[in-house]
């Protein structure tokens, strides 16, 4: 991990349930290791049991983690944040006011609102009006060198925000959210925003902040709504990610678009245009500004020599698949290629049954092009590799198995990604994470645990080695491969007496089967996986 980025832990309405949260933070940090900064927003407290609260306001208990939290969304909550512009509430947790920017000495930027909307005068103690969001966006949106800001943290759902995305469930956004939020999203361009207040986990497809073939290419936003602490039904409310500030970042690096980006969901909606309007229109009163500033210990001092090139890249033409330098046993077009054991071609892609496989069902995913690894994958083999992963697991789930992906960048040249079924009868994702995380301590391998949406590209390098492996959650395990790595280490694990039980199989070169069985188990796998099959849609 870079010196410059930080590991950062998002949670949604705690309703005074500190204790059930801490405690979870800290199996988090026991297993992934220390986080920087745990950012709340929606309800921290609740309507009712002040007692254990108490044991972290007289420092009985504490917060394990330096801890931020949004302001009052209801009267009966507005007792516990007596200072408008942010207070120590706890050791290690802080309030941070009724709106404002908080600047880490990291450099990160995080916009901050308390409340809920309210339109009328006076505005209540638990809400903020146009004139706050006018304020926030003038402090930050009016100087030219403005690019937009690292995280936005709001109790309520910007509405609209389900426009052009994939579905949001139950939550209809051209009813629910404030549609002020959605002003503040659309001028301030963070490149993170979390909310709360729905009771429901919704991670939004990424939405762009530039108007294409008009405006230079600017970050992709990601907005993350996240349910209630300790939910009956386990729905996601703490989510971790890891960010280098902005300003420390090459501009190529930050404005890369993410596959599955969309359009931006506030720039057509008619209301929002008007409201916008009223919005945008600039208010006398001097907004404060409040900086916080987290010492050297929380926050990683550094220089602010982020290097800022002025240049925006330019739209690449479509290149031709990158060719080999000589034969290759997995280019589709080459004649070293296997042809029978080919299951399935896409645009980019293709799967293909596993050589001598750890099951009759083991496939690859390899793209038809001549890459070396998922690092170097352009954006569209990306987007089709990501179209597999989720139509095998979809597959593979309605034949009672999950599936484990992992790919070891490391003596190969083509790019395998090993797709390996796991009967779901056999063991939990869990035991799937945990036999590789002992494995690997046992051959001192350090197998790191990545934010689940993290993408590799983040943390690799072009040409760097390495092995990953993602689990059916998407959880993702990563290793830097820096001198020798056992080849046969992901089959290993998962062939192993706790996994799949057949450790004889844990060397490909022992399961080769003859060229008429594998054309059998290629043939009856293309019938099986027809129904699932998207390449025939178009």
């Amino acid at each position: 991990v870079s010196e410059k980025e930080l590991a950062l832990l998002a949670c949604g309405d705690v309703e005074g349930k500190f204790d059930i949260l801490f405690n979870r933070v800290q199996a988090i940090q026991k297993k992934s290791g220390n986080f920087d900064l745990l950012l709340c927003v929606g309800n921290f407290f609740g309507s009712t049991q002040d007692a254990e609260w108490e044991e972290y306001k007289t420092g009985i208990k504490k917060a394990p983690i330096q801890t931020y939290v949004l302001g009052a969304n209801n009267q009966e909550t507005v007792k516990y944040f007596q200072d408008a512009d942010g207070c120590e509430l706890a050791e290690n947790i802080t309030y941070l006011g009724r709106k404002g920017i908080f600047t880490g000495s990291s450099g990160l930027q995080i916009v901050y609102l308390s409340g809920t909307e309210s339109l009328n005068e006076p505005v209540p103690g638990y809400s903020f009006s146009p004139k706050d969001v006018s304020s926030l966006r003038t402090m930050l949106c009016t100087t030219s060198q403005f690019k937009g800001v690292d995280i936005l943290l709001t109790s309520p759902w910007p509405k609209y925000v389900g426009n052009f995305g994939n579905s949001s469930g139950e939550v209809d956004t051209k009813k629910c959210g404030s549609a002020l939020v959605s002003s503040l999203a659309m001028g301030l361009k963070p490149r993170y925003h979390f909310a709360a207040l729905e009771k429901t986990y919704y991670e939004r497809l990424p939405y762009r902040n530039h108007i294409v073939l008009q405006e230079n290419a600017q970050h992709a936003t990601r907005f993350i709504a996240l349910a209630n602490v300790g939910n009956p039904e386990k729905k996601k409310y703490l989510y971790a990610f890891s960010i280098v500030p902005m300003k420390l970042m090459d501009a190529a690096e930050l404005v890369k678009q993410p596959p599955d980006v969309t359009e931006n969901p506030y720039r057509k909606s008619g209301q929002e245009a008007s409201i916008g309007k009223q919005i945008l229109a600039p208010v006398e009163e001097s907004a404060c500004q409040f900086f916080f500033d987290l010492n050297e210990k929380q926050g990683r001092k550094r220089s602010s020599t982020g290097r800022d090139s002025k240049s925006s890249p330019h739209p690449k033409q479509p290149r031709k698949p990158p060719q080999p330098p000589g034969p290759c046993w997995f280019c589709l077009a080459s004649p070293e290629v296997e042809k029978h054991l080919v299951v399935n071609i896409g645009t980019h892609c293709y799967l293909a049954l596993a050589k001598g496989g750890l099951s009759d069902d083991h496939v690859l995913i390899l793209p038809i092009g001549h890459y070396q690894s998922v690092v170097e994958l352009s954006a569209e083999v990306v987007e089709e590799v990501e179209k597999y992963k989720a139509t095998l697991r979809r597959f593979f789930k309605s034949r009672g198995k999950r599936c484990v992906v992992f790919e070891r960048n490391y003596k190969s040249h083509h790019l395998q990604l090993q797709v390996i079924p796991v009967p779901i009868s056999c063991s939990t994702t869990d035991d799937i994470k945990d036999a590789f995380i002992t494995q690997a301590q046992e051959q001192q391998i350090e197998l790191l645990e990545i934010p689940e949406h993290s993408d590799i590209k983040q943390i690799a390098q072009p040409g760097a080695a390495y092995f990953y492996v993602e689990l059916d959650t998407g959880e993702k395990l990563f290793h830097r491969i820096k001198k020798n790595f056992p080849l046969q280490f992901g089959r290993e694990v998962l062939a192993s007496e706790a996994i799949l039980n057949v450790p004889d199989k844990s060397d490909w070169r022992q399961c080769q089967i003859s060229k008429e069985d594998e054309e059998t188990l290629a043939r009856r796998f293309r019938k099986d996986f027809e129904p699932y099959d998207f390449t025939l849609d178009d």
